[in-house]
């Protein structure tokens, strides 16, 4: 079958690889009908992710039918549209029996599908611990809608989980990528009084004032202003980072007030510098780390309720034989493009 295969840092190519097959009791085989491009895919491919293993499949958004499952799977079966978890986890270890699935102790636990094992920009993928790792998709919910509720609605719903985010608060939310859209649709679902969203591209500005109208979106020059402006207690009560760059990681606890929580959901190319005497006296609680992606059957079940589309991030859709055209429209983000969906 080809797959998009990582070959070195700089290097992606697509290849004809072998159909997975399963390699444990707990595995399934899913045939991917839909697949996406994450910005983590670029990490990947700049080399800024360490752990990712050369010669693996890429990819880790994707939906499919399963297709043959081991004999000690139990949630799904064959002929059943599931999403697949970015996460893999086994569900019995200490971090899993507390809700940290991002951190699992098995040997394939954490973010595993398309770094450290094959992944899914392929037609089919092996997926490790699939009573956890893959989610029944409701008969009324398509393929498109429910293509980001393992990945990138799963690390939305998380970060607004753990933000704590209240009915009298003011929210900051730095970006408007497509993790940051996301992210967006969640903090609505927790009614805050106000949300600003600062992005500074205009067209991204631009897109979430036509979805989302009742929101604030400012450029980051303005941000700080707008937020003074908007909150009652000299900044924002809850900050999202979900840019992930220096400037944004600054602006994060620069606009947040005394006591609020910041809650960095990117991943950063490089190392960032905490000035804890600039901050002295904030006394911010920093929430940090990898989506504990627990939390996609209820994602499905708002998605199905019409409480949840993320479907207009899908601006364009490419057959696998033209992935290398879709990486490259992606990463330099031409063509108003946000998310590109990959059919196999």
């Amino acid at each position: 079958m080809l797959a998009y295969t990582y070959l070195s840092k700089g290097n992606f190519q697509l290849m004809e690889r072998p159909k997975p097959v399963l390699q444990n009791d707990r595995d399934a085989i899913v045939r991917v009908t839909l697949a996406s491009i994450c910005t983590s895919d670029l990490h990947i491919k700049h080399g800024s992710v360490p752990r990712a293993v050369p010669g693996i499949t890429v990819g880790h958004e994707m939906v499919g039918v399963v297709e043959q499952v081991g004999s000690k799977v139990h949630s799904v079966r064959p002929g059943d549209r599931v999403a697949v978890n970015v996460e893999t986890f086994c569900g019995e270890c200490f971090f899993c029996r507390h809700g940290w699935v991002n951190n699992c102790t098995d040997p394939d636990g954490g973010w595993a599908l398309g770094c450290r094992i094959d992944g899914g920009q392929a037609p089919y993928v092996r997926v490790p611990c699939a009573d956890q790792g893959l989610t029944r998709i409701p008969d009324s919910v398509t393929d498109r809608q429910a293509l980001f509720v393992g990945d990138i609605l799963a690390t939305g719903f998380w970060a607004v989980r753990i933000s704590d985010i209240g009915p009298e608060d003011t929210v900051l939310i730095l970006g408007a990528g497509p993790t940051g859209v996301c992210t967006l649709a969640c903090a609505l679902l927790k009614h805050p009084r106000h949300i600003i969203v600062c992005e500074k591209d205009p067209d991204r500005r631009e897109f979430v004032r036509t979805h989302y109208p009742q929101v604030l979106t400012v450029g980051p020059e303005e941000v700080a202003g707008l937020v003074a402006q908007t909150s009652e207690h000299g900044g924002a009560d809850v900050v999202l980072e979900v840019a992930g760059v220096p400037e944004t990681f600054r602006l994060a606890w620069e606009c947040a007030r005394p006591n609020a929580v910041v809650t960095v959901v990117a991943l950063y190319d490089g190392p960032q510098t905490l000035p804890l005497p600039d901050m002295y006296g904030k006394n911010l609680t920093f929430k940090t780390g990898g989506v504990d992606g627990c939390d996609c059957a209820e994602i499905l079940r708002l998605i199905e309720e019409g409480k949840i589309d993320t479907t207009p991030l899908i601006t364009h859709t490419y057959p696998l034989e033209q992935i290398a055209q879709a990486y490259d429209l992606f990463e330099q983000r031409r063509d108003g493009v946000i998310k590109v969906a990959i059919q196999p």
